[in-house]
């Protein structure tokens, strides 16, 4: 074997069975293996971004990782964004960067340059050069066991030319993995021992804790103690919809996520951080727990979450406690004209059972949380680390990891231009995705903090940084010269009808929605000064109006 067959043999028998790619020259050996492996499936994709952004959803929805081939440190370089939100949540992605060979580096060619200190940007706990054939095997399962560890993590192997066509190559067989700690006695019984205090309580659960097990488990202890369950801003993968635990997720704005942390006065973290604001702002805290909450870990993100809140339901004799679970409950239809409300409203009425639903609406999908509540069983998936483009990779992951299961992917015009090279990728694999674009012709988002964070009032040229007309892009038409069926819709009735017929066919789709923007005119001048007001007042009527905002 050369080295890149051992290396993709080796990759295979761990498990790793799908690779993403965006190849250039220097691995060519590691594409002409390819074939050599049949358990391999290769995924083409047009842009970096794009494949990295897949590896991100398909790990998230398989449990396991897959493989990136990226071109050198540039291809690295335009992959960086979605390998960022893979790395904010803990997502296991093996991600191979292809080098110069390693006689070639002296010469300083026009795409040498230095890789690995670009790669410890998204892969801090694992980055290592491959520095022979023989040795190519073991590196890979390393770089394995590193990713698909407590916590997941994005694991970088550089692969330089010579090492990959290199002759000698030994694949690596992969040792079986520890399982995950669980929380310590005394930790469960320090936490036991608050939660009886009386005081209110809240659980903040993230990562593997909002999945079934944990979910129940927490849902148990909150029946048993009237502890609050509380979800993290950005979850990497939610469990929900009815039949399951409702968990309210903590505000994106940080003005109300202090709403909803005001009257906590112990706060217990399984698998999630503190919460903290997106950004800083002149004047407000960064950091949201009240001075006056006591903090708690249950479980550190490298423990087993669902396993130590079975033990904290024990403490606390709630292992027999019925769980309040949601009760089905869908939205009627929606007519008239188009807004965003309206689309997920929409969503809400026809979702399918055990879909995965994709959340890169930003400003647009304010509603969609409220709306899909009561809707069937879903998996829920969300930007982890704010850098937009996820959406539409993610759905390419997300449907080859789950063939059989309908991806609804809602997404900004904004986002969704940084990785649109994601419909030809569906079209290509006929992958079972309806992409929902909301056509607002804004940086909505954008409009909003453009006043929270205390800028000059915006002229002219401020403006159009922040709007998409002239032209308006039109999603539709881009969709269809990438192979997907695509429609444009300006009614309610319109989009149902589109949705429906989407989730009635096989292969991807995509839904243009004609709407305006969400927090426009009014609403938008409003809200910087609501948002400032919301610590003065009393909680009862800070919390309706959060409610009202931002269900």
């Amino acid at each position: 074997m050369n080295g890149a067959q051992a290396l993709i043999k080796t990759l295979a028998d761990a498990g790793v069975e799908l690779c993403f790619s965006n190849p250039g020259t220097s691995e060519m050996h590691f594409v002409a293996a390819l074939d050599s492996e049949p358990r391999m499936r290769a995924v083409l994709a047009l842009f970096e971004g794009v494949a990295t952004g897949a590896a991100d959803g398909y790990a998230r929805m398989a449990g396991k990782p897959a493989a990136v081939l990226l071109h050198l440190g540039c291809g690295l370089g335009n992959g960086l964004a979605n390998l960022h939100n893979a790395r904010k949540g803990k997502v296991p992605v093996v991600n191979i960067v292809g080098d110069h060979a390693t006689t070639h580096t002296q010469y300083d060619a026009q795409l040498q340059s230095d890789i690995e200190t670009v790669a410890r940007n998204v892969s801090p706990g694992f980055v290592r050069t491959s520095r022979s054939t023989a040795q190519l095997g073991e590196d890979a399962v390393d770089a394995i066991v590193a990713a698909r560890g407590l916590p997941g993590q994005v694991a970088t192997l550089i692969l330089p030319a010579d090492v990959s066509w290199g002759e000698g190559g030994q694949p690596c067989a992969m040792p079986t993995l520890a399982p995950a700690p669980v929380a310590s006695d005394t930790t469960v019984q320090t936490i036991a021992h608050a939660i009886r205090s009386g005081k209110k309580t809240a659980l903040l659960l993230g990562g593997q804790a909002l999945r079934e097990p944990a979910l129940l488990a927490a849902a148990r202890i909150a029946a048993h103690s009237g502890v609050q369950l509380l979800a993290e801003c950005f979850p990497t993968r939610m469990e929900r919809g009815a039949g399951l635990p409702f968990v309210e997720r903590i505000a994106y704005l940080a003005e109300m996520a202090g709403v909803q942390l005001a009257p906590i006065e112990q706060l217990i973290l399984v698998d999630a951080k503190a919460p903290v604001s997106f950004f800083a702002y002149p004047g407000k805290k960064s950091y949201l727990v009240p001075e006056t909450c006591e903090l708690h870990t249950l479980a550190a993100p490298d423990q087993n979450a669902a396993a130590s809140l079975e033990q904290l339901a024990a403490a606390l004799g709630a292992g027999a406690a019925q769980p309040r679970l949601q009760a089905p409950q869908r939205p009627g239809r929606p007519t008239g004209k188009l807004t965003a409300p309206k689309v997920c409203k929409a969503v809400g009425a026809l979702l399918p059972d055990n879909a995965i639903v994709i959340d890169e609406a930003i400003t647009s999908g304010l509603m969609l949380g409220v709306m899909t509540q009561g809707a069937p069983r879903h998996d829920l998936i969300t930007l982890t680390g704010g850098a937009i483009g996820q959406g539409l990779p993610n759905a390419v992951g997300a449907a080859i990891a789950c063939p059989d299961r309908p991806v609804i992917a809602l997404i900004g015009d904004g986002t969704a231009m940084y990785t649109i090279q994601a419909l030809w990728t569906m079209a290509r694999e006929n992958l079972n995705v309806t992409a929902i674009i909301f056509n607002n012709a804004s940086y909505s988002v954008l409009n909003v903090e453009l006043d929270r964070v205390g800028a000059d009032e915006a002229g002219p040229k401020a403006k159009s940084q922040l709007d998409l007309h002239g032209p308006v892009l039109n999603f539709a038409q881009l969709a269809q010269g990438m192979g997907v069926h695509a429609a444009r819709t300006h009614t309610a009735e319109d989009f149902c009808q589109a949705l429906e017929y989407a989730l009635g066919q096989s292969g991807p789709h995509l839904i243009e929605a004609m709407v305006p923007e969400s927090l426009s005119g009014t609403k938008r001048k409003v809200l910087p000064w609501l948002l400032k007001s919301l610590p003065s007042l009393p909680q009862p009527v800070a919390q309706a109006l959060k409610r009202k905002i931002a269900p």
